[in-house]
């Protein structure tokens, strides 16, 4: 009964979730070798008295949750926004921000759209918007071919790497990619199921991930069901961030 329970679980997902991922950073560094992902803390020693220093302080617009949810910046310095119900983490939400200088693969995506990376960016120029999706799909593109890569080593046939068609979507002012993948068990549930939105503001990507996975510490929900259910807020928290800053 539960892992009949489980699979339509994953099938619902996989039916009514067109894109989604969570992006582990060795995965990001394998895309962008000269990268250096920022230092996450675990959730274990944040910093008790303040949000200082927390990147969500000065890009989180409004904030959309479920009735009795709260979202708001965790405690201490790590990027993750904290999605809790009656005092207690469901989950959070991590942010990754990537100057372009250190990203070389998305230079070269970029300018293999037409987007030359000294010029400033035109954020209202169909023209612009379009070659930026280029780009982006391009480097999602790259991503999926690190993690199936990535999956069929840890998987050993065990689990099913299923990838979402990346979606255009809005990011605030600027245009964005949602994307990501789920891991269905040959014998029935969920093994893991991720969803990001990535962005470029002309000098920095920016990745807003969350996930259903049990391997990783931070930038997850430890239920798949609060995951779920956080999934729509989750996409309306990201496409009202301030942005571009």
């Amino acid at each position: 009964m539960l892992r009949l329970y489980h699979l339509l679980i994953g099938a619902t997902l996989v039916a009514l979730i067109p894109v989604g991922v969570k992006y582990g950073s060795h995965l990001i560094s394998a895309n962008n070798p000269e990268q250096k992902a920022p230092v996450v803390q675990t959730l274990k020693t944040p910093n008790p008295a303040s949000t200082e220093g927390n990147i969500w302080q000065n890009l989180l617009g409004n904030t959309s949750a479920p009735t009795n949810w709260q979202v708001a910046p965790c405690k201490g310095n790590a990027p993750l926004l904290c999605v809790s119900s009656k005092g207690k983490l469901l989950g959070t939400v991590e942010i990754g921000v990537y100057p372009l200088e250190k990203t070389p693969a998305f230079q070269k995506q970029l300018e293999a759209a037409g987007i030359s990376t000294g010029t400033k960016a035109d954020y209202q120029s169909p023209q612009y918007q379009t070659q930026l999706l280029t780009a982006l799909k391009a480097w999602v593109t790259d991503y999926y071919t690190t993690i199936a890569k990535d999956r069929q080593v840890t998987y050993k046939n065990q689990v099913i790497f299923s990838p979402y068609p990346p979606q255009a979507v809005t990011i605030s002012k600027l245009p964005g990619i949602r994307y990501g993948f789920a891991g269905l068990k040959q014998q029935g549930g969920v093994q893991e199921q991720h969803i990001a939105h990535v962005t470029f503001d002309g000098t920095a990507l920016y990745v807003i991930s969350s996930a259903f996975d049990p391997a990783s510490e931070t930038g997850k929900f430890d239920k798949l069901e609060d995951w779920a259910i956080f999934q729509p807020y989750f996409y309306a928290i990201a496409a009202d961030l301030r942005l571009p800053k």
